[in-house]
């Protein structure tokens, strides 16, 4: 675990200086852990200090000069000479270069790892300039823009898309005749995956039938048909998204698994899992959209409550025992434990995870991909990495009881174990792993801490309307006599040219279950889920429905939505 912060250099001197109080600069300083920012960022992103004053401090602390970036030349950024990952991992910029001196811009002089990483990397005398906070980050998202072009690529040259492709036969005919390098073709599975990504879809899905072909995107989880090309390109299709994924073109009968990886940038890649499975009239191919950037958004994004956040980082804290997420596919699953593993990835921790397949690539992290067919199951994933001198583990699924039972002994041995399960809502994930026939004093010793999780649509900010509903109304979908009493404004969708009929985005609806001593006793004594859900409810932790129903309460998302998933 991370050591706990003191206060140094620029936070010190603000604090001397009377600029933050001791507290508030440790808040600070840890809040900038979370969100793997710097602290001059977090100082300006949470509107603490104005980034003018900051600079002007950490000037007259360290001796450094300040630089006006307003007075910049952009064209005269030697950009090229610094990798965009450099640039963007520790929020510095190349302002300009003289002879072999190379002049970088920082918000925060401590950041000593720029400097000494990019004179790595240039091979230049490199000097730090201290520059206002917000000012960088808007050049450098400009520069990184800049280097995205997506736009241009949705307008011209789709058929000249970089992508993977390392098979032989990538542009020969398979044996059905169909040429799967055909110009149209091509042109159109481009332009397909391109608007997925700009549409924020989560997955594609091309589906044949006997008289047409249809391609859905999944947007904010709802399926949604964007294109119907003609029947007759059925094979061509097929083929040339199964030689993209590196898949036998000529094997129809069974499903394939594969992965495409579509260069945006010079610096920038999408990667897509890929499945294919026969159907009557052909083959089906689903394609999920893997982003990384998912993983980075921070815990405040996803849409806890601030109790629930509390119990999560708490549970984030111990150095040992077994957090379980749970849900149905495509709830977020994932993305929740990442982020938790975003916090705790410090040079200090060693991080071992199996997934079937790893879905977010971070650095960092060591990440094994299972495959049942060669023996490496998540349960020899498992034992590998206790020999590894592991500080957290991250299993992918508990399947079976082999793996249950090893999860446990390691959560109960000085591990950290994250994992998922496919429950319906945390008391259930006790059930279940009873039922698998792990003994229930090992849950109860193990296990610290189960979020059930779904996401639901956010209402459009432009177009939602105020809905009146009657009381009886409220009572029936089950708001309290309080919440009813305080009269809430709720919102239904409309629908504008912002949003996709009245939504635009997700946010996780979360019930956060802390194993609390009194529900030990109930798993000690063999308890029922229901059982469970009872004393849960009297130790004040809201279940699936009352924190949606806090959610329409906020006019984050409608009645209507939060009926959808998770009313039974």
């Amino acid at each position: 675990m991370a050591a706990e912060p003191r206060l140094q250099g620029l936070s010190r001197k603000l604090v001397n200086d009377g600029l933050l109080d001791e507290e508030k600069a440790i808040e600070a300083i840890k809040g900038a852990r979370e969100e793997k920012i710097t602290f001059t960022q977090y100082l300006v992103n949470h509107q603490i200090l104005s980034a003018k004053k900051i600079a002007m401090e950490a000037s007259a602390e360290f001796g450094l000069p300040v630089f006006d970036l307003n007075s910049l030349d952009m064209e005269a950024i030697p950009k090229d000479l610094v990798d965009d990952k450099l640039i963007e991992k520790h929020h510095a910029l190349p302002l300009y270069k003289r002879g072999n001196r190379l002049y970088i811009g920082i918000s925060d002089p401590t950041n000593l790892a720029a400097i000494d990483d990019i004179k790595f990397q240039t091979g230049s005398n490199t000097e730090a300039v201290l520059v206002e906070v917000d000012k960088l980050s808007k050049i450098i998202e400009k520069i990184l823009d800049e280097d995205d072009g997506m736009d241009d690529m949705l307008d011209e040259g789709l058929e000249d898309l970089e992508f993977d492709e390392t098979e032989p036969d990538a542009s020969k005919e398979d044996d059905s005749g169909s040429n799967i390098d055909d110009t149209p073709v091509v042109k159109f599975i481009n332009k397909m995956l391109l608007d997925a990504i700009k549409k924020g879809a989560s997955d594609l899905h091309f589906e044949p039938y006997e008289k047409r072909y249809r391609v859905r995107f999944r947007i904010d989880g709802v399926l949604r048909e964007v294109a119907s090309p003609p029947v007759s390109l059925n094979m061509k299709l097929s083929a040339r998204l199964k030689v993209m994924s590196k898949m036998d073109t000529a094997e129809r009968r069974i499903p394939q698994d594969g992965r495409i990886k579509l260069k945006i940038s010079k610096n920038k890649a999408i990667d897509f899992r890929v499945n294919t499975c026969p159907t009557l009239f052909g083959e089906k191919i689903v394609l999920r959209i893997l982003d990384p950037s998912s993983a980075s958004l921070g815990i405040d994004m996803l849409g806890y409550e601030p109790d629930q956040k509390e119990f999560y980082m708490n549970a984030l804290a111990n150095p040992y025992g077994m957090i379980l997420v749970t849900g149905p596919t495509g709830s977020g699953k994932t993305v929740s434990l990442y982020t938790g593993l975003n916090i705790l990835n410090t040079e200090d921790t060693n991080i071992s995870t199996a997934e079937d397949p790893v879905e977010i690539n971070l650095e960092g992290i060591n990440q094994v991909n299972v495959n049942e067919k060669v023996g490496m199951t998540f349960e020899s994933a498992l034992r590998a990495f206790l020999r590894q001198d592991p500080d957290i583990i991250m299993v992918g699924e508990i399947r079976d009881l082999s793996t249950a039972e090893i999860a446990i002994k390691a959560a109960q041995t000085g591990h950290m174990v994250m994992s998922t399960l496919h429950t319906n809502d945390a008391p259930l994930t006790l059930a279940r792993l009873v039922n698998m026939g792990v003994p229930p004093f090992n849950i109860a010793a193990a296990v610290n801490l189960i979020i059930a999780q779904r996401l639901g649509r956010r209402l459009c900010e432009k177009c939602k309307t105020v809905e009146d509903l009657p009381k009886n109304v409220l009572e029936e979908e089950g708001f309290t006599p309080e919440q009813i009493l305080a009269k809430p404004t709720l919102y239904k969708a409309v629908g504008c040219d912002a949003c996709d009929k009245g939504y635009k985005g997700r946010v996780g609806i979360y019930q956060v279950m802390p194993i609390s001593e009194e529900i030990g006793k109930i798993i000690m004594n063999e308890g029922t889920a229901l059982d469970v859900a009872e004393q849960a409810q009297k130790d004040g932790i809201n279940d699936l429905r009352q924190s949606a129903i806090l959610k329409v309460i906020q006019g984050i998302t409608s009645l209507e939505e939060i009926n959808r998933v998770t009313k039974d």
